[in-house]
């Protein structure tokens, strides 16, 4: 019989504890120069590997404990310059991406790529933005910004790409759910944390949000008009 559940959960942990005791982490053995060269390579060998942006903490396992992990970074911003892609700092961690300026090249070789951003639609990037903005936000809220309801089909999908999670529920009549983002969103969009969304001023310029929006009348929302399964 396979294990399932916890006992499969702690076999794993114990497996990759155990992997972390067996790498020599200081590599005393070696010259300087060249454990600083290896601890280098694991750095961009864990960051490569991994599919979500990797943390200080995480590399730190693989490097000798007075090793600066801020400083291996500086040196990898330096070795990957002529490169088409490079050391992203997004969502609390590090992140292997392609330069800005080979988009066409790549999206003219129609190859599939990592990027989750390019499966959202028009709406649904518009409805994202605004829960970014206005989070913790409610499903109603968001239908007055918009001038037209938002479906839970939608909220559905930006929930299944991992964009957004539930929040606490609204303290308006029916306690609807609101919604937030999450770490993926930020690496997603490259965002190191919500600071760095465009200015809201330009996008109210722009006529694409309105702060005022969500508060121009009273809410009415039906009792569990927003129950989700969890």
């Amino acid at each position: 019989m396979s294990e399932t559940g916890p006992a499969k959960s702690r076999r794993r942990t114990r497996s990759s504890e155990g992997d972390e005791r067996l790498l020599d982490r200081e590599l005393v053995d070696l010259p300087a120069e060249l454990r600083w060269r290896e601890w280098m390579m694991r750095v961009e060998a864990v960051i490569f590997a991994s599919a979500e942006p990797v943390t200080r903490e995480v590399l730190a396992r693989v490097v000798g404990k007075d090793c600066s992990v801020d400083l291996l970074i500086d040196d990898l911003h330096e070795e990957l310059r002529s490169r088409p892609y490079e050391l992203v700092s997004v969502a609390g961690g590090w992140q292997h991406r392609s330069r800005s300026a080979y988009a066409p090249a790549i999206r003219a070789s129609a190859a599939p790529t990592r990027s989750p951003a390019a499966v959202l639609s028009e709406l649904e990037s518009m409805v994202l933005m605004a829960i970014a903005y206005f989070q913790p936000a409610t499903r109603s809220e968001l239908g007055k910004i918009f001038g037209k309801e938002v479906s839970r089909d939608l909220i559905g999908s930006l929930r299944g790409a991992g964009f957004i999670s539930s929040g606490p529920r609204s303290p308006t009549p029916g306690a609807p759910y609101t919604y937030v983002t999450t770490k993926h969103f930020l690496s997603a969009f490259g965002m190191e944390t919500l600071r760095d969304l465009p200015d809201m001023e330009a996008l109210e310029d722009a006529g694409l949000l309105s702060r005022h929006a969500v508060h121009a009348e009273p809410l009415s929302v039906e009792p569990d008009d927003d129950e989700l399964v969890e």
